[in-house]
């Protein structure tokens, strides 16, 4: 059903927009506020698209949601449309100009992570502690464990944390790969600072929502939590339809990347694809072609012009480049929750080869579903055999979506959340 048009409200600071309710009167619902520390669109960000997912998937059912992040007027009359699909209401502050690096050096020697201390400010305080003084909410969610750092003082309403990765474990990982001695430092320390940060958190809410049953075990093992329950990771099948896996065109087979090119975890991977596998593709393939499709590639990334790499910056829909190419590679090194890219490369039928982490957490066979290949020449002899094998690229794309079909639909994510939600209010 299309949505309503919004109409907007503008008290002071604070813009809302609402559109009808799908499901008879509100009077049947229970009134949910939805706290996000980023605006959800564009869906240009794995945690956007998962939250973005469960919100519409939650429109019209047992909860009335109030969704309230940081926007400005123009993203507010840009998105409206798709506003109205995820939520009954929203509520904004006006998000803080973004800083550079070096003007957040300060954040390092504070008590919190650093990533966590930018999504604090004053107004987002004000906002998250006037809309839930309200008392009319039944629940609230806040979405990532860094939105925590907004929780008010006092007591809260049933409380859900929605975490899409065990934020520790990344910063430790990052530890792990960094090869200077200084990044080292910085990462031990903020990997520090972040497991003292999640585990007091995530003890203030009633339920927390993990995207795998592999982060949910790390929750309860690490901070002896009892109150963490875990949800599918799923894609939009209408969306990511399937298409039977294209064979190489006159300009040679193609390997694509999607992800954000601004989280350390994708650069990383990427440097790494690039320096070290990448050479060896093109010695048994010099017609390939590398694509990297997501945000804000880093300028030194894209200076070194990698022979035949390219990086397309953001686009407004990855089908196309993905259905484009032979090998849909997940080259990453450090990471966490599970990665949203490989379901719908998976629905959209393009083969995928990836590193044990960047298929962590999802339920599915290597083998049968996606080609495992954890160092140098196994990644490379993986990419190639997929570049060269018309049916192994035919049987990894069909089981791969059957796959994702029978179990990993949004829709089961959505309903799952709402349960976890349902049981939070009656804790």
């Amino acid at each position: 059903m299309p949505s309503a048009p919004l109409r907007s409200v503008t008290p002071q600071t604070d813009t809302r927009v609402a559109s009808s309710n799908r499901v008879g009167s509100q009077s049947r619902q229970l009134r949910l506020a939805f706290i996000s520390p980023v605006f959800l669109l564009p869906a240009d960000a794995g945690g956007k698209i998962r939250t973005g997912n469960i919100l519409r998937s939650m429109r019209g059912g047992a909860f009335n949601v109030t969704l309230v992040s940081p926007a400005t007027v123009e993203q507010l009359e840009r998105w409206a449309s798709e506003l109205a699909q995820m939520c009954d209401e929203f509520v904004n502050w006006q998000p803080r100009p973004a800083l550079p690096r070096w003007r957040r050096v300060g954040d390092l020697l504070g008590k919190l992570p650093v990533n966590v201390a930018a999504d604090r400010s004053a107004e987002a305080l004000r906002v998250v502690r006037e809309t839930l003084a309200t008392g009319q909410f039944d629940a609230v969610v806040f979405d990532f464990v860094h939105a925590a750092v907004l929780l008010p003082p006092g007591p809260l309403p049933p409380s859900v944390c929605f975490t899409h990765n065990v934020e520790a474990e990344i910063f430790k990982r990052h530890g792990e790969t960094a090869k200077q001695p200084l990044l080292r430092w910085l990462w031990r320390n903020q990997h520090r600072k972040m497991q003292r940060f999640e585990a007091a958190s995530l003890q203030r809410f009633t339920r927390v929502v993990a995207v795998s049953e592999r982060d949910a075990q790390q929750f309860r093992a690490h901070y002896g939590l009892t109150t963490v329950r875990s949800i599918p990771t799923g894609v939009d099948l209408d969306f990511f339809s399937w298409k039977a896996p294209q064979a190489p065109g006159a300009d040679g087979p193609v390997v694509v990347f999607t992800g954000s090119m601004d989280w350390e975890a994708n650069v990383d991977g990427i440097r790494f694809f690039i320096d070290e596998v990448w050479p060896l593709v093109l010695l048994r393939q010099p017609e390939a072609r590398l694509r990297v499709v997501g945000r804000n590639p880093p300028s030194a990334l894209v200076q070194k012009r990698a022979p035949r790499v390219s990086f397309t910056g953001f686009v407004d829909d990855v089908r196309d480049h993905v259905r484009d190419a032979q090998v849909f590679v997940i080259p990453l090194r450090v990471g966490g929750g599970t990665r949203i890219k490989a379901f719908e490369a998976m629905a959209m039928g393009c083969p995928v080869v990836s590193t044990a982490i960047g298929i962590e957490g999802l339920p599915v066979d290597a083998g049968r579903h996606y080609l495992l290949a954890d160092d140098v020449n196994q990644l490379a002899h993986a990419v190639l055999a997929l570049i060269a094998d018309a049916d192994l690229r035919q049987s990894l794309s069909t089981a791969a979506r059957e796959l994702v079909e029978a179990r990993f639909g949004h829709r089961v994510a959505g309903e799952r959340f709402e349960q976890i939600a349902l049981e939070a209010v009656n804790a």
